[in-house]
């Protein structure tokens, strides 16, 4: 993706936010506003707010359900109100808060036939991570290899994330999807 168009996304993260915080509405923006085909395209996408490097809020959209630009407006506001670990971003926090986008691919399907074969084939800093067993699931994006960089350690974190064991990576009956995004952030272009 070209830099004047993540500069464009991030924009209109911070916009997206800031008019939520002044008016407790959603923004709207055409393609009058955003000619680019690029922004119209479906793709998930993940919004994670950051202060002084620490986590503040990350929601996001695993699978294109909606136009990039759209995606990204939704998860601005998702990430900065509604992310349930955190309390609602107050105007104080605003000028301080880094927003990071990340745009993922389509994930596709893992097949694997032991863990080991799963632990092989994941690739730290490259994949994202779904995992889903029944009614539960949770993913992990790329960036969290920097803070979980152990293979195992990883899917023990994730499996507890979804709310299972965490070794349920290493029973059967897991599927487990994978992606990869390209992110960037607000620091990148000061």
């Amino acid at each position: 993706m070209e830099m004047q168009l993540k500069k464009n996304l991030l924009k209109v993260a911070r916009d997206a936010i800031k008019n939520y915080l002044d008016h407790k509405e959603k923004i709207v923006v055409s393609e009058d506003d955003f000619p680019d085909p690029e922004f119209w395209e479906d793709r998930g996408t993940f919004v994670t707010l950051t202060i002084n490097g620490k986590l503040r809020g990350c929601i996001g959209t695993i699978v294109p359900v909606r136009p990039l630009i759209l995606d990204v407006i939704d998860n601005a506001i998702n990430a900065a109100f509604r992310d349930p670990r955190f309390y609602p971003l107050v105007r104080e926090e605003f000028s301080t808060v880094n927003i990071e986008l990340s745009i993922l691919t389509v994930p596709i399907q893992l097949k694997f036939s032991s863990s080991v074969e799963l632990l092989k084939k994941v690739r730290p800093n490259i994949d994202g991570v779904i995992i889903r067993r029944g009614p539960y699931q949770a993913t992990f994006l790329p960036q969290v290899w920097n803070e979980l960089p152990d293979r195992e350690a990883f899917f023990k974190h994730l499996c507890l994330k979804a709310g299972l064991n965490e070794d349920c990576f290493q029973m059967g009956g897991l599927e487990v999807h994978i992606y990869q995004v390209e992110s960037f952030s607000e620091e990148e272009f000061k």
